[in-house]
């Protein structure tokens, strides 16, 4: 893996008419593959950041809690694993499942609440939710025992508890059969909700809020839960996964808060189709049960999931856990994208170690046909108009991959995969890490050989050769004529 915290100069570019330039970001962070952390403890994961450092928990299956921390989230596949809670509780003492950290005002100030499922040494139907408190605000603790949470009738079966924060209030979301019995009695794994009064303690039993209804949801078993929010604008959108985690098509579907009660079912607005799911062509499967955070900078979103490699593994310490940038729609909701391979390479996270330099998110519009776009569809490039969806469209552009003086164009969407020329073609294709393909997608932005005041794109490893259209289809070629001087001439706008 090769390093592109590498500085990047912004180029003054000409903005279309009433459009402001993109603001830059930091650069990326350390170049990884996945998985970020491998077995067996990697189930489950939950990820943050915080005051220069990346933290991770997952699922253990055993009766400790560890949580690995690094600077970098490349160096969290080597991190140590540091017991931070040894569970003796009764009824609670093995099978730590799915922990979530939440930074919390409680009544001793700030602190770290870290929630997760326990039971007996017998799997699995004794799960309850449980909640540790930090006893400062470091996220390696030491932590307390703070109780058990009571969220069903009869104390009964609740796990993949985390907080989601409304208006100033905090909410506790988990997964619990809506019988309050199992699928042997016909139930429904469902999501249920109810306030907290601080953060140990829930105002009343949890009231449900999601049921899996779409065939998507109900693959081996019908199943909602882990329960993660994910929130920008002002809309809260609360993911899930659906379907048996046992089976390759466990994935991630969303509930929207449209409403103005998180506690009332009618407030929530279920999304007809999975954000997430498998990918036979990316030799992923399984890819759920999730958490978000932040990029060091703040300008990126990030997912945290696991997956396995193959559809037979099942629901154990087979899956991994990985991490990929995700992305908006046009219409506000999120867009996860679709899981990378384990042999794609991926910038870090904007501003890991505080790197200078600058990715901005630009389209590329073209000279001589002003309505249109460079675009990836279905992974070929070409130029179009009104570009459905608009995140074809979007790309970051970044330090060149085999020079850091030029420039490499990577999909906002498809996060690891740019522009690369092949046969002489533009498609948009995965970084295997190799310095054919670096070389590839590698561009040196001069002046516009139609307009100075636009931009031209040589290529790197092919010199006499300029990005442009023909036929409105991407490639590069030598530059002779007018017409392709004007075809080679482009602009990046927001």
């Amino acid at each position: 893996m090769r390093l592109r915290g590498m500085f990047l100069a912004l180029l003054t570019v000409v903005a279309l008419v009433g459009a402001a330039p993109t603001p830059s970001a930091a650069a990326p962070g350390a170049t990884f593959q996945n998985p970020v952390v491998g077995t067996p403890n990697s189930a489950d994961p939950w990820m943050g950041y915080y005051n220069g450092s990346y933290y991770y928990a997952a699922t253990t299956w055993t009766g400790k809690i560890l949580i690995r921390k690094s600077s970098t989230l490349a160096g969290l596949k080597t991190a140590a694993e540091t017991t931070v809670f040894t569970m003796s509780q009764p009824n609670a003492v093995s099978n730590m499942w799915a922990p979530s950290l939440h930074l919390l005002n409680g009544p001793n100030g700030q602190r770290w609440y870290l929630y997760y499922s326990a039971g007996p040494a017998a799997c699995c139907g004794g799960q309850r939710q449980h909640v540790l408190e930090s006893s400062g605000t470091d996220p390696m603790g030491p932590y307390t025992y703070k109780g058990a949470l009571v969220l069903m009738p009869d104390n009964g079966w609740s796990i993949d508890g985390s907080v989601m924060t409304v208006g100033g209030v905090n909410y506790f979301v988990f997964s619990a059969f809506n019988n309050n019995g199992g699928f042997e009695n016909g139930g429904l794994q469902s999501l249920f909700i109810t306030r907290l009064t601080n953060p140990w303690t829930p105002a009343a039993l949890g009231t449900i809020i999601s049921e899996p209804t779409y065939a998507w949801e109900k693959v081996g078993n019908p199943v909602n839960e882990g329960p993660f929010v994910l929130q920008r604008n002002n809309r809260t959108f609360l993911t899930y996964s659906a379907s048996y985690c046992g089976t390759p098509d466990y994935k991630i579907g969303a509930l929207e808060l449209t409403g103005t009660d998180p506690l009332a079912r009618a407030s929530w607005t279920k999304m007809a189709n999975p954000l997430f799911q498998r990918s036979d062509t990316n030799g992923v499967y399984g890819p759920a049960h999730h958490s978000f955070f932040k990029s060091p900078d703040g300008t990126e979103d990030w997912i945290v999931y696991h997956a396995n490699d193959s559809t037979s593994q099942g629901c154990g310490t087979t899956r991994t856990s990985r991490a990929q940038r995700i992305s908006w729609n046009a219409d506000g909701t999120p867009n996860l994208g679709v899981p990378v391979a384990r042999t794609t390479v991926l910038a870090g996270p904007s501003g890991e170690l505080g790197n200078p330099g600058a990715v901005t998110v630009q389209r590329i519009q073209s000279y001589n046909f002003q309505d249109r776009y460079v675009r990836h569809s279905n992974f070929a490039t070409r130029i179009d108009a009104n570009v459905t969806p608009a995140l074809d469209s979007q790309f970051r552009v970044v330090a060149g991959l085999a020079d850091g003086s030029a420039v490499s164009f990577e999909s906002v969407n498809f996060p690891g995969y740019y522009l690369r020329h092949n046969n002489y073609v533009l498609r948009l294709e995965a970084n295997n890490g190799t310095a054919t393909f670096q070389q590839d997608a590698t561009f040196r932005q001069v002046a516009g050989l139609a307009d100075s005041s636009w931009s031209s794109y040589q290529s790197y490893n092919f010199p006499e050769r300029y990005i442009r259209h023909s036929n409105y289809v991407l490639r590069i070629d030598p530059i002779s004529t007018a017409t392709e001087r004007a075809d080679a001439t482009f602009r990046r706008t927001s």
